[in-house]
C-alpha cells in the first residue's frame, strides 16, 4: 500500500518558540554549529490503490485545509514513499 508524507512547517514570519528552546539546548547538550532549528509536522497517509494526479491533487487540499493551518504554517512537500521500505518513490 503506498503512504503519501506531508510535511507542514511555520511560515517563515510566524515564531516559533519549540525551535527556539531545542535550538537553545542543542550547545547545552554537546551538539554545536547549528545556526537555527524549526519544528513542524509530519502526517503518514497509507492510500489505497494507486497514487494518481489526481489523488495527490486531493491530498494537497486535504493538507492544505485540515492538516495544516494556512494562517500561520505552509504544507512544504508531499512525497510518495513505498511503505514497505519508507523510500521515497520516483
Amino acid at each position: 500500500m503506498p503512504r503519501v508524507v506531508v510535511h507542514v512547517m511555520p511560515k517563515p514570519e510566524i515564531l516559533d518558540p519549540q525551535g527556539k528552546a531545542v535550538a537553545a539546548a542543542l550547545p547545552r547538550l554537546g551538539f554545536e554549529g547549528i545556526a537555527s532549528v524549526r519544528q513542524g509536522k509530519r502526517f503518514e497517509l497509507e492510500v489505497e490503490g494507486e497514487v494518481t494526479e489526481q489523488v495527490l491533487a486531493s491530498l494537497r487540499e486535504a493538507a492544505e485545509t485540515l492538516l495544516s493551518n494556512p494562517v500561520i504554517e505552509d504544507v512544504v512537500s508531499i512525497d510518495v514513499e513505498d511503505a514497505a521500505d519508507g523510500k521515497a518513490q520516483a
